[in-house]
């Protein structure tokens, strides 16, 4: 494969692992997001249990007090279903974690195999210059000799 093929697989490489990293920080920017969505739950869920405990305390009539617990219960199962969800965002991140480390990998292997022919191009060209001027000193060499006759 000439070197200008292998140029540009390794152009694709690179390009196919930037995609692949910046999905990867889309993701755990979702996640991060999911988490801080989550958080705001908590809070508003813990917030309004404050509210209904102070409420209580000042006198609270049966059914202003099941509207609120069912308020609560309703908190508590988004809050369920938003943890299931973590578990999806978490997958999702490694999912593309473990995409980008294969291109990255794919990537260094290209490198790697283009550093390696380059320096057995160089090791080549070396000897044959290397052979070149040994042939040259034989020659030289042979020449003087011929001429001290």
């Amino acid at each position: 494969m000439s070197n200008n093929a292998m140029n540009l697989l390794l152009d694709q490489a690179k390009d196919t692992e930037h995609k692949a990293h910046v999905a990867l920080v889309a993701a755990q920017q979702e996640l991060q997001g999911y988490y801080i969505q989550v958080e705001q739950i908590e809070q508003y869920r813990l917030d309004y249990f404050r509210q209904m405990s102070d409420r209580g305390q000042a006198g609270l009539s049966a059914s202003s007090y099941g509207h609120l617990n069912r308020f609560i219960v309703q908190l508590d199962e988004t809050l369920a279903r938003q943890r299931q969800a973590a578990i999806e965002f978490e997958e999702n991140v490694e999912r593309c974690r473990e995409h980008w480390m294969q291109c990255r990998q794919h990537t260094r292997s290209l490198e790697w195999l283009i550093e390696k022919r380059e320096k057995e191009a160089r090791m080549r060209a070396e000897r044959l210059e290397q052979k070149q001027m040994d042939e040259f000193a034989m020659l030289s060499f042979s020449r003087q000799k011929r001429e001290q006759f």
